[in-house]
């Protein structure tokens, strides 16, 4: 599903352009057509652009590579191999833009919200030492359901959050799945998803954390801890927060440092930036899924319900889509920025 999003983007973007595909053996050989028949999980249609790309061996790296100046890379493997995969692509000289977890602890590989931590970018020169090259390099793009709240915390860390307890209520996208491939979804919540909630509780930190000696270092805070629930919404995670500070900020700052947060993309003006990265919505019962995870083409993350907690200093809901912000998205914004800041160059 990520793939086809990054398919979806791609099609008539001002900057890239989808010049070749590849995927498992079992798919090479296959027109992108061929290969997608039966299994498009988007509303959209095929773009008539890589209908004919005939699908090749992602193993077969270096012709690959050869073929292109980056690549986004989301794959369906073990983290072992995965990591061997993607850092032989990055050896041949091609940077990868991964939408894939295993490299997200690696010390000298970039994960990164670039409006929260594009300074993170600059281990890739560290990393391409490690590689042996002057022009690949691994970067990666964070947990889909964190952006649901962090980017709202991240623009109060003059307050210093120091304990947070968040909730997430996440779609069945989030799975690789629609109501099609999964009917035991309907009617139905459960509460357990595989491996999230650590990733939900550590990766802000590493978001948050700071380069020493040549590699990032995750912040010792806040204190998170999550839980998450998967829903029968078929794109969106909603999160629910509980945050206290060092310094207590008044309601008014916090709807003032939501509103005038501005990052490097805004700056910038990449193409898939969101103007106005968070929105708040002064009515009850907004954000709602349905309605607003499309904000700003699905790349902006919105609030509301912010008030004030009896246990906590403040509570409020966040939304965020997580197959566009949260996923393929967040790693086109990502390699928007790396082409800005000048990482990525045609070969």
């Amino acid at each position: 599903m990520v793939g086809q999003r990054f398919v979806e983007l791609l099609d008539q973007h001002p900057w890239f352009e989808v010049t070749a595909i590849a995927a498992s053996a079992g798919s090479a050989g296959k027109t992108y057509e061929e290969s997608v028949q039966g299994r498009w999980k988007l509303t959209t249609p095929l773009p008539e652009a890589v209908k004919n790309i005939v699908v090749q061996n992602a193993s077969n790296v270096e012709e690959f590579a050869s073929q292109v100046d980056f690549i986004f890379c989301a794959v369906d493997m073990k983290k072992a191999e995965i990591q061997a995969l993607e850092e032989a692509y990055a050896k041949t000289g091609t940077p990868v833009v991964s939408n894939n977890s295993a490299h997200r602890w690696t010390p000298d590989i970039p994960m990164v919200i670039p409006e929260i931590n594009p300074g993170h970018l600059d281990v890739i020169a560290t990393q391409r030492k490690r590689l042996g090259t002057s022009t690949g390099f691994i970067a990666v793009k964070p947990n889909c359901s964190i952006q649901s709240y962090v980017p709202a915390l991240h623009a109060l860390q003059e307050f210093k959050p120091k304990h947070v307890v968040a909730s997430t209520y996440q779609a069945i996208s989030g799975a690789g799945k629609n109501f099609t491939d999964w009917p035991d979804m309907l009617d139905n919540v459960i509460p357990y998803i595989g491996g999230e909630e650590e990733k939900s509780e550590q990766e802000p930190l590493r978001i948050w954390g700071s380069i020493v000696n040549n590699e990032i270092v995750k912040a010792s805070g806040p204190i998170i801890t999550t839980q998450c629930i998967r829903v029968p919404v078929l794109d969106g995670h909603l999160a629910t927060v509980f945050a206290s500070f060092e310094k207590k900020p008044s309601k008014e700052e916090i709807l003032d440092r939501w509103l005038n947060f501005k990052g490097r993309p805004q700056e910038l003006g990449l193409p898939s930036a969101p103007k106005q990265f968070i929105t708040y919505f002064e009515e009850e019962n907004r954000p709602q899924t349905r309605l607003d995870r499309d904000i700003e083409r699905g790349m902006g993350v919105s609030a509301g319900r912010l008030r004030e907690d009896s246990l906590y200093d403040f509570k409020f809901v966040g939304l965020s889509h997580n197959t566009l912000r949260g996923a393929a998205g967040g790693a086109v914004l990502i390699a928007e920025l790396l082409k800005a800041e000048g990482y990525i160059q045609p070969k």
